[in-house]
């Protein structure tokens, strides 16, 4: 019998890239020689490369017409076993449609967001996990694997780890702690300021550094954490994705909210303070990389005193549920204080040491 053919269906972002990696290291667990071509944007075909759980990665930009004709013709190509659309979009779900695949598994209406998708599919599963991690392994088991989610590891060229090595070093920083500020929607993030405030504690109270990650478009949120930082001189970073990858490996803690930098340095293991406002971390929050939810400890309830302190989420017990995208932080989010956060780092520090 010949081995399978999957084509794997995940063209953005970072952290959903993130959430995608354990339920196709399930597939590729259950199936160590099937043909697993990633379709991905441009954008993200070295963070895919990085897990080395495809056979192949192919790029599409889905603004691009003579890009989505290219893809198109090379899917007819290849008798697939399968497809599995992990994203849930029209742009994702059209392309093993007019590929011409005949067996396409993606997510029911009850699980995907943008209304009509599933008439797409012809095999939809009815998600009944709380994590979009663990709903995404309820695809891989629909495709065949035996179970939901497997550990996998991210590679980080040694010519970027050199070079990180090398910005540290000018910058005159040993031991520290990433702050990422950012996050896409202003509803779900913490302030800045606060951010700035937090770069002075550390400083003061535990003698450590930061780095301040950044992307594109969030200059002035980067120079607002330095301007509200005192003396503490954070180092601000803006550099490319394998680059972010080596920071995060050797940093002592990352602090941020629902966003793609936060879920990458869980991923490679780096012990995480989650800031959580609108979005429910019991869906979206940290998944560690061990195949299981274990090792996050909510500070919104009680925990167990030998739980793990890998990765603490902070978020008011009162902060209702919405994906609404607001232009200003949410008022469950301005409930974490500096000191709270501050005391979270702490501890994660101590568990890390």
């Amino acid at each position: 019998m010949s081995e399978p053919l999957f084509l794997v269906v995940r063209l953005g972002s970072l952290g959903d890239i993130v959430h995608t990696f354990p339920a196709v290291s399930a597939l590729r667990e259950s199936f160590p020689y099937a043909q697993i071509v990633w379709l991905t944007h441009p954008r993200w075909k070295p963070l895919v490369e990085s897990s080395s759980l495809a056979s192949e990665i192919w790029t599409v930009d889905t603004r691009s017409f003579a890009s989505i004709r290219e893809t198109l013709k090379h899917i007819r190509q290849i008798p697939w076993t399968a497809s599995v659309d992990y994203q849930g979009l029209w742009k994702s779900a059209a392309l093993p449609f007019f590929g011409g695949i005949s067996k396409r598994i993606g997510f029911s209406s009850h699980t995907i967001r943008e209304f009509g998708v599933p008439i797409l599919y012809n095999e939809r599963v009815h998600a009944t996990q709380k994590h979009i991690a663990a709903q995404n392994g309820e695809l891989s088991i629909r495709a065949g694997a035996s179970e939901d989610s497997a550990p996998f590891t991210l590679s980080i060229p040694p010519e970027a780890q050199a070079a990180t090595r090398g910005i540290l070093r000018e910058a005159q920083i040993d031991r520290y702690i990433v702050l990422s500020p950012g996050g896409g929607w202003l509803s779900k993030c913490w302030p800045a300021e606060r951010f700035g405030a937090l770069c002075q504690k550390i400083d003061t109270q535990l003698g450590l550094r930061c780095v301040v990650n950044y992307g594109p478009g969030e200059e002035s949120l980067a120079n607002t954490v330095r301007a509200n930082s005192g003396k503490a001189a954070p180092l601000l970073y803006d550099g490319g994705l394998q680059e972010l990858m080596a920071i995060l490996r050797n940093a002592l803690c990352i602090v941020g909210g629902d966003t793609g930098p936060l879920h990458l340095a869980v991923a490679i293991r780096t012990n995480a303070v989650g800031l959580f406002g609108p979005t429910d971390p019991d869906r979206n929050g940290p998944y560690p990389n061990d195949a299981s939810p274990r090792g996050v400890v909510s500070e919104t309830r009680p925990h167990p005193a030998t739980a793990s302190l890998k990765n603490i989420v902070l978020r008011s017990r009162t902060a209702p549920t919405t994906l609404k995208r607001g232009n200003q932080p949410d008022p469950s989010i301005l409930e974490l204080t500096v000191e709270e956060v501050f005391e979270a780092v702490r501890r994660c520090i101590g568990a890390a040491a």
